[in-house]
């Protein structure tokens, strides 16, 4: 069994580099005991000082839109070529049934796994909303601690869960297939809102015309929508995991933008809606948490579902004295 680690030496690992320590400690902060929370939550306050220095950028896209394949392209070049520290997050769904989760995205980028400046943190989904925990914002921050400058975290891609991500990031990146039929159809209008840039992935192997066509297409349906809070005009974008093309030009738009939000000091307001966002969450899931453990709740709720079940009368009419 490995040796429980206080809270200084969380601190002094994470500040050293340590993977190690740097993985010990995300997995302290998605434990669910409240001697690891309490833990976490003192080495979350000691390392605040050296983090939320990086620039955090959420990706999502549609199933077989290869978004591992592409992140490991961009990540490769922003480790190799610009010489970044990169931090993966990536958010796996987890099984309602047995709890299990597809940790796999190690296998998945595997040239970048082993890359000595990147990391990259599989992470369950368990039963946050839309796959993205509440710990993910705690292993961002502990990423920041340890040096690193850049943050991806990659959604499931299946809902809900954008618009979580969109919440604790400073760009948002959409990827998108071409040549699947009308590219615009299935596409929900709110996550096109929120993208800061749209992708169009695979623009290789004889799919160059279709790719373009599409680029048009999503630029021109962009247009229709509202101005953004930021007043940034979403860029649409080609690009080729395979052979590389554009890859670098999604990083140019990044940094583009996050020049411009610093200018604006738009940058700044959005980490402050994201650090009020996340107090709010936590004190709703705090407030869930003491409900559902209070015993009184739980005598009368046992109660309230039998009634419930048995169709005696509907959930919206029930009132227990908690």
């Amino acid at each position: 069994m490995a040796k429980r680690f206080t809270a200084d030496e969380y601190v002094a690992g994470i500040q050293a580099g340590s993977r190690v320590v740097l993985s010990r400690a995300i997995t302290l902060a998605e434990s669910t005991l409240a001697t690891d929370q309490q833990l976490a939550q003192q080495v979350l306050d000691a390392v605040m000082p050296q983090a939320g220095r990086s620039i955090r950028i959420g990706i999502t896209g549609v199933p077989g839109v290869g978004k591992s394949t592409f992140i490991e392209a961009l990540g490769l070049y922003l480790v190799n070529k610009l010489g970044k520290k990169l931090a993966v997050l990536a958010v796996d769904p987890t099984s309602q049934r047995s709890g299990g989760s597809i940790l796999g995205d190690k296998t998945r980028m595997s040239e970048l796994a082993a890359h000595s400046a990147a990391y990259i943190r599989p992470s369950p989904a368990g039963s946050s909303l839309g796959g993205v925990t509440r710990s993910t914002r705690a292993a961002m921050l502990l990423c920041e601690a340890a040096g690193h400058d850049v943050i991806f975290v990659e959604t499931v891609g299946v809902g809900q869960s954008e618009t979580a991500v969109h919440g604790m990031v400073d760009f948002f990146l959409l990827l998108m297939l071409a040549g699947a039929g009308d590219e615009l159809q299935g596409i929900k209008k709110g996550i096109m809102e929120m993208a800061d840039a749209v992708t169009i992935t695979k623009a290789d192997a004889g799919n160059e015309l279709a790719a373009r066509r599409a680029r048009r297409e999503y630029q021109n349906a962009l247009h229709l929508f509202p101005k953004a809070a930021s007043s940034w005009a979403p860029v649409v974008t080609t690009s080729s995991a395979l052979t590389g093309a554009g890859v670098a030009e999604v990083w140019e738009i990044i940094e583009q933008y996050q020049t411009q939000m610093l200018a604006s000091g738009y940058f700044q307001r959005r980490r402050q809606e994201q650090n009020l966002h996340w107090l709010h969450e936590a004190i709703r899931q705090e407030l869930e948490e003491r409900f559902y453990a209070n015993p009184r709740v739980q005598k009368q709720l046992a109660e309230v579902r039998e009634q419930v079940m048995g169709a005696k009368n509907p959930p919206s009419e029930q009132r227990p004295s908690y």
